[in-house]
């Protein structure tokens, strides 16, 4: 579905409805394992996933992604993060490597608290 099509902008309701329900999704998915992203992490985290959005309904390609930059991200965070990518069409694969890096960030947050490193 090609958004100009549709008329969409990155700022239509749609998109924003879009993005506000997949958040909503994402929370829970997070928390069943113990990860808890804290303010900042879930500015950016929208931030991002409202970009993700626009990017399923315009056909926007990402820029070409190096994934060896991603070699340090557990395969938890990145299973998630292609869980999330298959709730949206036309994303590319790299998609899931770049928002594994928002999950892998909110991973280490428990570990800190648990070792007690605030």
């Amino acid at each position: 579905m090609q958004a100009s099509n549709h008329g969409l902008t990155p700022s239509s309701p749609q998109i924003a409805r879009k993005s506000t329900d997949t958040l909503a999704r994402i929370y829970p998915l997070l928390a069943e394992r113990g990860i808890v992203p804290n303010d900042v992490q879930q500015q950016m985290l929208a931030s991002h996933v409202k970009a993700m959005v626009w990017r399923s309904y315009s056909g926007e390609a990402l820029p070409e992604v190096d994934l060896s930059l991603f070699d340090e991200i557990s395969p938890l965070s990145l299973r998630l993060a292609e869980q999330v990518v298959a709730w949206l069409d036309n994303l590319a694969y790299e998609e899931a490597h770049l928002l594994s890096v928002h999950f892998e960030v909110a991973k280490e947050n428990e570990l800190s608290s648990v070792k007690g490193d605030h």
